[in-house]
């Protein structure tokens, strides 16, 4: 039993002025409306290759304190809180944090356990936590359904029933998300089981096991957040944190060490690499652990996405984790305008002159069960451009779909807007089939809840669905972290093998700080679609939903 408090967020300081620097390219007004934000121009481009002096050590979170009760119940307390930060030395950043004043402590649970979450929010407005990843029931799902006001106190759990995966926790507030995350709402989640534990892989938190959340942030003269250079995609920021330190350095003392990549960017994606181009072990994706370790070179990330890499280190040696340019799918010009064409330096890692040895890599990890297309009871296609899925405008008041429970469905997802977008589905995994007329590449071949949509390129994906039904709360089965977003929302009742209905929903944009709009009232006992950051979200009872980020939501809704 551990009751200790989570120690306090370490200060870190700016780097050099070298460190960063950014071409601007000139800033337009944004106009945060759901027709879209032609005028958002971007950053320029940023190269900060061999210029970053890595000065601080890598903050790693602390563990969430728990306490177990005498029926094996895991309890965790969060308590959502405004403070400040010293990012740069000597400057005091307003933000948010868990528990803490940036960020929030790793929570680490095991499959088969039964978690209390007692979530406490000491900010001014109301928030939500998300358990991103996560299957569980609807009414711990923590969307803008679910908002926690001021010195309130929201009481979830539920069984862990998924395999041993990297998955985090962060706001879903109707509005408000972008601004709650950016200021410092988030935090990382680690699921073990049987499985994982019976591999040798490094397994020591922080030693050779280190967690590393990847966010970009802009400062204003006074030190404090700001996200008023934007592109298509949303906020793009001109320092890098990881786990909330600037310009860091993570000493490694083990021959392998895994680090567990989430991109927490609110829009940016990210082409990660090593700065030799070396080969690492990818062994993980969103939902789990991969059949066996895939070599590669690079991994593209988007909003939300999660990889468990292995990277193999010799004594003394020193290699920096850095981002080059991702493959958006898109015109020059639109990739430069969304942060495609930039090289970042994110972290050093530095050798000991001695390592300890883990031990050989596994040929093979965590069998996976593929789901089989002919088992499909379902084919679905869905085409997304601009403010349309399937050439029609969102209407709450419509019923567009139905989807039976437990069911194993295909869809078909292309996204024909030359503009970057990525997808998610709430509530279930799901495994790609095909990636345009090919087999899709390792990492796209394990358990997926977040995938990146190139354009004009046809995603086919399966899923079962589960049978966790809620008549009054949703899910937010769909999440697009990074440019609009999709969603759809089941509007009918689903028992057993009965149908359930999946409507259309209104999208609101994560980041506008405006209104959510007004549903009919036939639809208000489900809660409003928002986007988070370039992810739309859709929350209704018993929810699965598809997510195209900055747009239209499409949503599903359970009912028991």
């Amino acid at each position: 039993m551990n009751d200790s408090p989570a120690p306090h967020i370490r200060g870190v300081r700016r780097p050099r002025a070298t460190a960063v620097t950014v071409a601007m390219a000139g800033l337009a007004a944004i106009v945060l409306v759901l027709a879209g934000c032609a005028g958002d121009q971007g950053a320029g481009v940023m190269n900060t290759a061999g210029t970053v002096d890595f000065t601080n050590p890598l903050m790693i979170p602390p563990l969430a304190p728990s306490t177990v009760a005498a029926d094996g119940t895991r309890s965790f307390d969060l308590t959502a809180q405004a403070g400040s930060t010293d990012f740069m030395g000597g400057v005091q950043t307003d933000t948010w944090g868990y528990g803490q004043s940036f960020l929030g402590p790793t929570i680490v649970a095991e499959r088969g356990e039964h978690v209390h979450m007692n979530v406490t929010n000491h900010l001014a407005e109301a928030t939500t936590v998300h358990w991103h990843g996560m299957h569980l029931p609807a009414r711990m799902d923590g969307g803008p359904h679910q908002p926690i006001e001021p010195g309130a106190v929201w009481r979830p759990d539920w069984t862990i029933d998924q395999p041993a995966a990297t998955l985090w926790y962060h706001p879903h507030i109707n509005g408000q998300t972008e601004h709650q995350v950016e200021m410092g709402l988030a935090g990382m989640i680690i699921l073990h089981d049987d499985a994982e534990r019976a591999l040798d892989l490094p397994s020591e938190y922080g030693v050779d096991d280190i967690p590393v959340m990847v966010q970009d942030r802009r400062f204003d003269d006074a030190g404090q957040i700001i996200t008023d250079v934007r592109g298509y995609i949303g906020p793009l920021g001109d320092q890098i944190l990881v786990n909330g330190t600037l310009a860091p350095y993570q000493d490694v003392t083990t021959d392998v060490v895994r680090l567990r990549l989430l991109n927490a960017s609110s829009s940016r994606v990210y082409d990660f690499g090593l700065s030799d181009s070396r080969s690492f072990d990818l062994i993980g994706t969103d939902g789990g652990l991969l059949d066996a370790p895939a070599p590669m070179q690079s991994i593209r990330l988007s909003p939300a996405e999660r990889a468990e890499v292995l990277v193999r280190m010799t004594p003394g040696e020193t290699v920096t984790l850095r981002s080059t340019p991702p493959e958006l799918g898109v015109s020059a010009s639109v990739s430069e305008q969304n942060a495609g064409a930039d090289t970042l330096d994110i972290l050093e890692l530095r050798a000991a002159p001695a390592l300890d040895a883990v031990g050989t890599v596994p040929a093979s990890l965590v069998p996976s069960e593929r789901l089989v297309k002919s088992d499909a009871s379902e084919q679905r296609s869905f085409v997304l451009n601009g403010m349309n899925i399937n050439n029609k405008l969102m209407d709450m008041g419509r019923i567009d779909e139905t989807v039976v429970a437990g069911a194993t469905e295909v869809w078909t997802v292309e996204n024909t807007m030359p503009m970057p977008h990525n997808f998610h589905v709430h509530a279930v995994q799901f495994q790609v089939l095909r990636v345009g007329t090919e087999p899709p590449p390792p990492e796209l071949s394990g358990w997926k809840d977040t995938i990146y949509l190139e354009p004009g390129t046809r995603y086919e994906i399966i899923m079962q669905f589960g049978s966790d039904t809620d008549p009054d709360y949703p899910y937010m089965s769909n999440h697009c972290p990074y440019a609009r977003a999709r969603g759809r929302r089941h509007d009918g009742a689903i028992r057993g093998g009965q149908a359930r209905r999946i409507g259309r929903h209104a999208a609101h944009r994560w980041g506008s700080g405006g209104p959510a709009r007004k549903r009919p009232q036939a639809a208000r006992r489900g809660a409003p679609a928002l986007t988070f950051g370039t992810k739309s979200h859709v929350l209704w009872g018993g929810t699965v939903c598809i997510c195209w980020p900055r747009s239209a939501l499409f949503l599903a809704r359970l009912r028991g």
